[in-house]
């Protein structure tokens, strides 16, 4: 394959291999039962753009740091203890003084449902007035974070995006202060329609989201997100997708290219709903004008599908922080990606040893 034009800044000369900027969230988790009849939960933290720097720090062994905000109470400090059992750097959390109730500011709740079989995974999001949502412009010092401190990678999302006015307008701030500093920007779109549908819908959601990603250089997403977020539309989608085809994707990739001249690499999860138990899954990345896809897993058994999104885009960055290899970073995702949907909880926990044995082709014989 040609030379790739990332250049990720050399490892010393950083702090951090990844900095990440969202809402970290308490995922409240009923097991194998539903919200509705639940008489205990699992806790967990969760987030999209949280979860590819924790995957990164407990899988990939790389360095990572979140800028996020917290209500300065117990449920915040959980949510910092979870954070800090991850391995994540925390030095950039904010706290916001709590009122007592919440009018003013709070900590965001997930309910998830696992789904199985014909029943589909269910996510109930509670985070009104939460802390990350209050973030705005100037209240991170971009100059220690990219600068003083250095990291070689910057990502976020539509998520964080999506939460209010002032965090889509913090998410630009903060990727042109990486940009100045030579750092590589990522940004997944992760289209959520409950998020926009208070704000401006689907409109506003384009809007927002085109003017993003005029600044990035790796563009993650689904096929819905780049519908949805972008307004590329993938003809032929459902045909091919319950084949896992690529030709569609490809011929969107294109287009998307051709419009936003400043992406370098661009990456999208391909997957096939037989079941909430049973999805066939892929990937394929684009890169120096050319294709490249991880091998496809027909009726992959999944345990809890959240997080595989963020699992596979934290594969990809470390293929990638490596050595510049697509190919090898798309297989790193989607190893990634369909191991973290095998254990319960947003977050992975795969080893850089089982992702490597599955892309080499290991099965689920027993180790012992």
């Amino acid at each position: 394959m040609p030379a790739f034009t990332l250049n990720p800044k050399p490892v010393e000369s950083c702090r951090y291999d990844l900095v990440a900027l969202g809402e970290v969230m308490l995922r409240l988790d009923p097991g194998e039962g539903r919200v509705r009849t639940a008489r205990h939960f699992n806790a967990w933290e969760g987030g999209g753009e949280y979860n590819v720097a924790r995957g990164l720090r407990r899988c990939f062994g790389l360095r990572t740091a979140i800028c996020t905000a917290f209500a300065e109470n117990d449920i915040g400090r959980l949510l910092e203890d979870f954070i800090l059992q991850g391995g994540v750097d925390t030095q950039f959390i904010r706290w916001h003084a709590f009122d007592g109730v919440g009018r003013l500011v709070r900590n965001g709740l997930n309910f998830t449902e696992r789904g199985f079989g014909i029943r589909g995974a269910l996510g109930i999001p509670d985070r009104g007035h939460t802390a990350a949502s209050q973030l705005k412009p100037g209240d991170f010092d971009w100059e220690l974070v990219f600068g003083r401190a250095g990291s070689r990678w910057f990502h976020t999302g539509g998520i964080f995006a999506a939460l209010s006015e002032t965090t889509a307008a913090l998410a630009l701030e903060a990727i042109h202060a990486a940009k100045r500093h030579g750092t590589i920007v990522s940004y997944d779109l992760n289209y959520r329609p409950s998020l926009w549908r208070s704000i401006g819908g689907l409109e506003r959601a384009q809007e927002v989201n085109r003017e993003i990603v005029r600044h990035v250089d790796v563009l993650i997403g689904n096929e819905e997100d780049f519908t949805a977020c972008l307004g590329f539309e993938v003809k032929g989608f459902k045909e091919a997708a319950s084949k896992i085809e690529v030709g569609p994707f490809q011929n969107m990739i294109s287009s998307l290219v051709q419009e936003y001249r400043n992406l370098k690499v661009v990456a999208t999860t391909l997957r096939a709903v037989k079941s909430a138990s049973r999805n066939n899954w892929g990937a394929v990345g684009w890169g120096e004008g050319e294709f490249f896809q991880a091998p496809n897993r027909e009726e992959l058994e999944i345990l809890d599908r959240v997080g595989g999104g963020d699992s596979f885009a934290s594969g990809l960055i470390y293929g990638l922080l490596q050595g510049n290899d697509l190919q090898k970073a798309v297989e790193y995702g989607a190893a990634h990606g369909a191991l973290a949907m095998t254990t319960p909880g947003d977050t992975s926990m795969a080893s850089l040893a089982e992702v490597e044995a599955l892309m080499k082709g290991a099965s689920a014989r027993i180790l012992r």
